[in-house]
């Protein structure tokens, strides 16, 4: 019997990455799905200008995430597969982030209270501590969850993962509804002595802590498995490497999410800016199967385009898997809008205006995804300063059009900033990736598709009918359109007929 290991050393290349992308993308999908079944939750238990203040910390979070991980898990790819394995890159890189893990821990509880009062929750300081230390303890497990992709052991990884999915989901139900329900048909079992009505969002924070803290125990054996040792030359190298990665995944994390987190700024105090946050939250969480999709080629197509770098057909490889990205990218996009009365039950009516931005969002996730993609020229030719140079780009795109459009559109203002940021990074990524690192990807075919995509889409939206199951079914022929035009384009009659048995 062989491992999983060395079963996938006796795939092709690209079969590899799709079994791995598909393992990383069960669980990613499984997990992600489950976690965004809290989403209707939260939409029904708490009013938009409630969940409009979780919108708003948890948009913190994930800038703050990366500044804490600064780069270290692709420079420890990048350097787990270039030296020898003696130097120990995660030892090194491990106890760099433990650290300064340590370091933004000490900082957050000197400065708490100002920051508190710069949030607007001077009375709900324990908001900002639970963040904090969550955030610390993804950072510190950032690093063994790469070392598992490292060494491709994707089900491990997924089954923590999943783990600290459901004991999230579990603490939420626990808090939100159990709790509530308990209390107010049965108080004589004293629910009151462990629940407390008046915590209301914090017991959102409560959850997210709870099963970060969880993962960290059950990642310890994994981590002890090293040998610690501390290179500092190493981490200079790796830190090198990683500075510019830093600023790209920062300014990533700030075109995803600064709208959230200046639109309350932005929208006048008579528009009421936590409610139309809370909207565009909601509604921005429907594109969650593009941003499943593309979380988990990400997972899988990092650590293979390194693995693969030597090899002479590589460049191809590439190119191919950019083309058939965005031919999933596509289906998945019509798929959502085309079914979308399917989609918004995830979110409670009163959310239902803003189901408007959900082309736009799922159109800059899939640019983002492409960007990914792309992005591999200034890895793989240690040129990550370009990277640094496109996200800033980026960055200023969003940052200026937030400015300008939000205040005089509200938060569809957001949407467009979002969707021409991402398709910026995409063009310029490509323009310079073709001069340092040419690949010969089939533009013409990717631009076919997105073009025959989009138009699908135009069609679809004269189609109204008042029944929307009639509706549906309808708009399902269009979705055939695009796999039928994929399949002619491609040649995959033959490959079909096989699959089925009709050809031998």
């Amino acid at each position: 019997m062989f491992s999983v290991t060395e079963k996938h050393t006796k795939l092709n290349p690209l079969k590899k990455l799709a079994s791995e992308t598909a393992i990383y993308g069960i669980s990613t999908i499984l997990g992600r799905l489950l976690n965004w079944l809290l989403v209707p939750l939260y939409t029904y238990v708490f009013i938009p200008e409630k969940y409009g203040i979780v919108v708003n910390m948890m948009s913190y979070v994930a800038i703050l995430l990366v500044l804490l991980t600064y780069g270290m898990e692709t420079g420890f790819f990048r350097f787990a597969n270039a030296k020898n394995k003696n130097l120990n890159v995660f030892s090194t890189g491990f106890l760099s982030l433990l650290s300064t893990t340590i370091g933004f821990w000490f900082l957050i509880i000197l400065f708490l209270t100002p920051l508190a009062e710069f949030l607007n929750i001077a009375n709900h300081k324990e908001y900002i501590l639970l963040l904090a230390f969550t955030i610390g303890l993804d950072a510190i497990t950032a690093l063994p969850f790469a070392k598992l992709r490292q060494e491709n052991r994707p089900i491990r990884y997924a089954g923590l993962k999943l783990v600290n999915i459901f004991v999230n989901i579990g603490l939420n139900l626990f808090f939100l509804l159990l709790c509530p329900y308990l209390s107010k048909n049965f108080p004589e079992l004293g629910v009151h002595k462990i629940w407390n009505s008046q915590i209301g969002i914090g017991y959102i924070f409560i959850s997210y802590f709870v099963a970060s803290l969880l993962n960290l125990i059950l990642l310890l054996p994994d981590i002890f498995k090293s040998k610690f040792t501390f290179d500092f030359d190493l981490l200079k190298q790796i830190l090198k490497y990683s500075a510019p990665i830093l600023i790209v995944s920062l300014c990533g994390m700030i075109n995803i999410n600064l709208d959230k987190l200046i639109m309350p700024e932005l929208i006048p105090a008579s528009e009421s800016p936590l409610y139309q946050t809370g909207i565009y939250g909601a509604n921005y969480k429907l594109a969650l199967i593009m941003s499943l999709f593309i979380q988990a080629f990400r997972f899988a197509f990092e650590p293979f385009f390194f693995s693969q770098s030597k090899d002479g057909k590589s460049k191809q490889m590439y190119a191919d898997v950019l083309k058939y990205f965005v031919v999933f990218g596509m289906f998945i996009f019509l798929g959502v809008l085309f079914y979308i009365d399917i989609v918004k039950i995830m979110i409670d009516p009163q959310y239902y205006e803003g189901l408007h931005i959900v082309p736009y969002i799922l159109m800059a996730n899939f640019f983002f995804g492409i960007f990914f993609s792309l992005s591999l020229w200034y890895k793989l030719t240690d040129k990550t300063h370009f990277g640094a140079f496109i996200a800033l780009v980026g960055s200023i795109i969003t940052i200026v059009l937030n400015i300008v459009l939000v205040p005089k559109f509200g938060y569809i203002g957001a949407a467009y900033a979002v969707l021409i940021c991402f398709v910026s990074m995409t063009i310029i990524s490509y323009l310079l990736g073709q001069k340092h690192y040419p690949i010969p990807y089939d533009l013409k075919n990717i631009l076919f598709y997105i073009s025959i995509g989009l138009i699908l889409y135009g069609v679809s939206c004269f189609i109204k009918y008042e029944c929307v199951w009639i509706e549906m079914l309808i708009k399902t022929p269009l979705l055939l359109v695009f796999i039928l035009v994929v399949i002619q384009k491609e040649k995959l009659w033959n490959s079909l007929s096989r699959i089925v048995g009709l050809k031998r």
